[in-house]
């Protein structure tokens, strides 16, 4: 399992590593409470113990590790942390959409179809790491097009895990339930449906279904990841 290749272009070493340990951690390769130094981590990564600092500043401050005195214990993702992540999202996505319906949607519509046909693409060369890089990039691109500087804050806090626990779920649906997959592409056509109508209450009921989904299927996921 990898990210999509363009997801650390220009990205510094610490960025790097820490894209690396998060995998590793929300995957499960490296499970609770493993103790990771920073000797044992410049060491794999051929590098010196600065870069190592800054990738478990980055992970501890995303609820994955804690700190300790010379390195740091794996954390990992608990059942309460992936349903607050998708609390987080639900609410921030179904405050932009209703926020999107006040401009001039055709653009963005386009976009969105777009995105929609290349996870379509991907599906039918089972490319899980594509999917999900474009699952990203459509509930990305809403909350960009909004331009709402304080939503933007927090969804960044939160768009490494995100991804990172989709490249996950993904993989296990297109290993085990890929007949699922086409429902989840229709659920994006709806949502784009939802939105060029401008109907505050389908916007809600269609997002509420789309992320009840998409909770079920991390929870599922990751539910041998949390009680291990």
């Amino acid at each position: 399992m990898q990210y999509p290749s363009s997801w650390l272009q220009g990205a510094s070493l610490g960025e790097k590593i820490a894209s690396e340990l998060r995998l590793k951690i929300v995957s499960g390769t490296i499970k609770p409470p493993t103790v990771l130094s920073e000797n044992q981590i410049a060491t794999e990564f051929s590098t010196s113990r600065s870069p190592v600092r800054e990738a478990f500043k980055t992970l501890a401050s995303e609820g994955l590790i804690r700190l300790e005195r010379m390195g740091a214990v794996v954390l990992g993702l608990t059942q309460k942390d992936i349903e607050e992540i998708h609390d987080v999202r639900l609410l921030i996505e179904s405050f932009i959409l209703e926020r999107l319906t006040n401009i001039q949607h055709e653009t963005i519509v386009s976009e969105l179809n777009k995105i929609i046909d290349k996870m379509e693409i991907a599906d039918k060369h089972s490319d899980y790491v594509e999917f999900a890089y474009q699952d990203l990039r459509f509930h990305e691109i809403m909350i960009l097009e909004a331009n709402h500087a304080r939503i933007l804050h927090f969804w960044n806090n939160i768009r490494n895990i995100v991804l990172t626990a989709m490249l996950v779920a993904t993989e296990k649906r297109f290993l085990e339930e890929k007949h699922e997959v086409k429902q989840l592409i229709e659920n994006h056509r709806l949502i784009v449906k939802a939105f060029v109508a401008k109907d505050i209450n389908f916007i809600k009921q269609v997002l509420q279904g789309h992320f009840e989904d998409t909770r079920n299927t991390v929870k599922n996921t990751f539910v041998n990841h949390c009680e291990q």
